[in-house]
């Protein structure tokens, strides 16, 4: 009798195991729960009427302690999972869960000092009948998971519900068709356009940078280019000439303004070629100064009489000839280039002029 009492234990034991094995093959639920641990408590339901093609919302609350989570997959809410080829043959269909019919789940702490939280669990299912007409479908019981924060998983099972099922237009006498409901808004993922969003952003921070670079680079402060080498005192001076010569004095008789317009581009020319002031100095000081520069190439009692004479007509009022116009243009042109060097002007010390 000793050795009969292990050989039943033992063959329990088998028997309970293989039921187990084959109520999980069927695709039923399996309380599953580690040992010594508290058990969360599970309230679920479920309409009892419902319409062929709606959706009816299976309503599950857990109330579970600090750290234990309800997992969002608890329900192997995939297509091909063995949770939803049950719900199919029971006539049961899950929405797309990445719609918005999706399964929502929602936590609140139901006592802050222990810790306990109570999560809800709403599951969207749509009923589809194999054949038209009332029908009465029954929810077999699902799976529902919760993790704990030492890995330990809990599996709670939903009570089979029974649901009668009508044609959405059993109820209604003499039933129309209905139009077709609005749309709904379809999510939709833009993979280029956010690609090319996201490097015409880059672009356009990189194409401003250049742009500032650029506005800057033109905006720089640049060096201010050298002035124009001067011209020669003597190529100034032959000009001035020139407008006399061309100017017309001769022709219209003001012969004293030609001698002053002479005088003072030939004073202006010695002056700037040999570093004084030929307009302000005086024939005397102009002399005494040209005496001192061994640059000037021109008799000395030329250029005083040249000087002698502009100063009769500047000071004395005397009136020139013709002639005599004539000659002095000749004169001073004589004496403007008697300054002129082939290489240039050398570099001259400016001399003191005295009384």
């Amino acid at each position: 009798m000793k050795s009969f009492w292990p050989l039943v234990s033992a063959w329990v034991f088998v028997f309970a195991a293989s039921l187990l094995a084959s109520r999980e093959a069927r695709g039923e639920c399996v309380e599953t729960a580690p040992a010594g641990k508290e058990r969360p408590q599970l309230v679920d339901s479920f309409p009892r009427n419902g319409k062929s093609g709606y959706a009816a919302t299976l309503h599950v609350v857990v109330s579970h302690g600090k750290g234990e989570t309800v997992l969002p997959r608890g329900l192997e809410l995939q297509t091909e999972s063995d949770t939803a080829r049950t719900l199919k043959a029971a006539g049961f269909v899950l929405p797309d869960q990445a719609g918005e019919a999706g399964a929502r789940l929602s936590s609140v702490d139901l006592d802050p000092k222990t810790g306990r939280r109570q999560t809800t669990l709403d599951l969207l299912l749509v009923a589809l009948p194999a054949e038209p007409g009332r029908r009465t479908l029954v929810l077999p019981a699902l799976p529902v998971s919760i993790s704990r924060a030492n890995s330990d998983i809990f599996t709670l099972c939903t009570k089979p519900h029974t649901i009668v099922i009508e044609d959405p237009t059993a109820s209604t006498p003499d039933a129309q068709p209905k139009p077709n409901p609005p749309p709904r808004g379809q999510r939709e993922e833009w993979v280029a356009l956010e690609r090319a969003l996201y490097w015409g952003a880059i672009g356009a921070v990189i194409g401003s940078a250049l742009l500032w670079l650029v506005y800057r680079w033109m905006k720089r402060p640049r060096a201010s280019p050298p002035p124009p080498p001067p011209r020669p005192p003597w190529e100034v001076a032959l000009e001035r000439l020139d407008e006399v010569r061309h100017a017309g004095l001769l022709e219209t008789k003001r012969f004293a303004e030609f001698f002053d317009r002479v005088n003072d581009a030939v004073r202006e020319c010695l002056g700037a070629r040999f570093g004084f002031d030929g307009l302000e100095s005086t024939t005397y000081e102009m002399l005494t100064a040209l005496r001192k520069v061994p640059q000037f190439r021109m008799p000395l009692p030329e250029v005083a009489a040249f000087l002698q004479d502009c100063d009769l007509v500047k000071f004395a009022d005397v009136t020139p000839t013709l002639e005599e116009c004539e000659r002095a243009l000749v004169d001073a042109e004589k004496v403007v280039r008697a300054t002129m060097t082939p290489a240039g002007p050398p570099p001259v010390q400016a001399v003191e002029v005295r009384p």
